[in-house]
């Protein structure tokens, strides 16, 4: 370490995990404005945080399948950290929300846009809805940046009208809730197709479509929003690739042959 550098802390490490799912791979930079805004939250460089994130990237799993690197210099606490917010993605994103908003000095609902009127006035029930609404924030964050606001079925590039969609649903399985490799960026209508097992996404990332709409070839409109995508390839992400087991589920319990 150069003479002058301050070791990063634990909760430093954090803040930058978090940053790191909300960012589009390509806007890991010193010069995005949200990587200069968390740099002066915690009295660093832009420099230095985009660096850090750099050395996050070096450790995902999802950039080494595609041959990406990243930095070469993460530390042994960077990989700990790192391990450990992937593998308890049912607790540590809503640990970090509640550590930037201790540093942003703000309550954790006012930071995801939570109204006070939407909430109960008190107690476990409301701790409850505050929960899930700044999880399924943080969700619908690192899917959007990982597929760049792009439909993963149509190309569709316009953030209001996509959904963070799960592929094994919140319902079923509750520690990869908030699992990137368990979401798809997706318009809502071929949301809806997926949900109800009338499409897929096979474990090679192509598009399969139910027989039960494959029957309706006379309909003009399911002809052109389904059975021409049908075999197609998925948009791919730019890390955080589906989960091949989440796919398999879905195929084998969800989907309507």
């Amino acid at each position: 370490m150069k003479e002058g550098q301050k070791l990063w802390s634990r909760d430093e490490l954090i803040l930058a995990v978090n940053l790191y799912c909300k960012l589009p791979f390509g806007r890991l930079h010193r010069l995005n404005p949200e990587v200069i805004h968390l740099a002066k939250l915690i009295e660093r460089t832009p420099s230095s945080v985009a660096y850090k994130l750099v050395n996050f990237a070096s450790l995902d799993p999802s950039l080494k399948a595609r041959g990406i690197k990243g930095a070469s210099n993460a530390s042994k606490l960077d990989a700990e950290i790192w391990n450990e917010f992937f593998n308890n993605w049912d607790v540590l994103p809503f640990e970090s929300e509640k550590l930037l908003a201790k540093i942003e000095h703000t309550t954790i609902e006012e930071l995801n846009n939570i109204q006070e009127f939407e909430l109960p006035k008190e107690g476990k029930t409301r701790e409850q809805v505050v929960k899930v609404r700044v999880n399924q924030s943080f969700f619908r964050s690192s899917i959007l940046a990982s597929y760049n606001n792009t439909c993963c079925i149509t190309g569709i590039q316009q953030p209001e009208l996509l959904i963070a969609g799960h592929i094994k649903p919140w319902s079923i399985d509750e520690k990869n809730r908030l699992n990137p490799q368990n979401g798809i960026a997706i318009n809502a209508l071929h949301d809806k197709a997926f949900e109800t097992g009338l499409m897929t996404i096979t474990p090679d990332f192509k598009i399969k479509i139910s027989s039960i709409l494959l029957k309706q070839k006379k309909s003009k409109s399911i002809e052109n929003y389904f059975l021409k995508l049908d075999n197609q390839d998925i948009i791919l992400p730019s890390r955080f690739f589906p989960d091949i087991e989440f796919l398999k589920y879905h195929n084998e319990v969800r989907f309507k042959p």
